[in-house]
């Protein structure tokens, strides 16, 4: 498992979009990630100001807005899910949607801190009022929309399946009857256990782990027959391990977007109008084309 870690986080370094991406050309980012806040565990965490009150901002626009804590943009995420979040050899968390959150504190002129915790203690941390926004390649479901207010969409992502080489998994028809590993919360794990009748290969069928690294690593074991998870994560898990593929045909498409708690007007609006002032000028294309390079 160590040497399976070291490759994919050798690998995510050296690259320059459910599961909640398409191919873009390469490029340089205008967006930087400052080093997360972290509570001493090695997980970077909110740090307190001892108040307990949250804070009063503005976009730039006169609107206010709040947050949890007065000057810092709390960001739940869950860093195993290369290349849209992940973490080098110094435990910092980096990718694609920590240096968007970077670039959208920074337009609200507020600390990014980022919180690496679950995927499905990530959606409820918004809920229940521990972080202000959720970037974590979160995809859009009219189940979570009940509980969330989403953001316009920043990424596609398109949903793929892994097998071993030696796989008798040809295409998705083959699936039926086979064990599926996903990551536990995600579409991918959402959609795989439906009934069959919905598209799905039935509950008894998929399995859900705490995240992709995890799932993949079964996958080599033997222990599941395909994973199902989004196109540039499996690109990389694939990169770096012999005797892996992905088949031809996608799962499934899906938009990224970043959330925040339900009824969470104003702070949505401010991220929202930051987030497309980041499409229009090119600095949400420069991240994606850092960390995901054309073939």
């Amino acid at each position: 498992m160590k040497k399976f870690l070291t490759c994919l986080l050798a690998l995510a370094m050296a690259l320059s979009l459910a599961a909640c991406g398409g191919e873009k050309d390469s490029g340089d980012s205008t967006g930087t990630t400052p080093p997360a806040s972290t509570d001493g565990s090695g997980d970077s965490g909110a740090s307190t100001d001892g108040s307990g009150d949250s804070g009063d901002s503005t976009d730039g626009s006169g609107d206010s807005f709040t947050t949890i804590q007065d000057g810092k943009l709390i960001m739940a995420t869950n860093a195993a899910f290369p290349p849209y979040e992940m973490t080098d050899d110094n435990d910092n968390i980096i990718g694609i949607d920590p240096e968007i959150g970077a670039a959208i504190a920074e337009k609200l002129g507020l600390e990014l801190v980022i919180d690496n915790i679950d995927f499905d203690a990530a959606l409820l941390a918004v809920q229940n009022g521990s972080a202000d926004v959720v970037l974590a390649g979160l995809s859009y479901r009219e189940d979570r929309d009940l509980v969330l207010d989403f953001t316009d969409s920043y990424a596609t992502g398109v949903q793929v399946v892994i097998v071993t080489e030696d796989s008798e998994i040809n295409e998705l028809d083959d699936l039926d009857g086979k064990l599926i590993g996903t990551q536990r919360g995600t579409t991918g794990y959402l959609y795989a256990s439906d009934t069959p009748e919905n598209g799905g290969y039935g509950e008894e069928n998929v399995i859900g782990y705490d995240n992709g690294i995890t799932a993949v690593q079964m996958l080599l074991n033997g222990q599941v027959d395909a994973v199902i998870i989004d196109n540039g994560p499996a690109k990389e898990f694939v990169a770096a391990n012999p005797g892996l593929r992905i088949l031809d045909t996608e799962w499934v498409m899906e938009d990224y977007c970043a959330a925040v708690n339900e009824g969470n007007t104003a702070l949505l609006e401010a991220i929202n109008t930051a987030l497309n002032e980041l499409m229009n000028d090119g600095t949400l294309q420069a991240i994606v084309d850092k960390y995901i390079t054309a073939e």
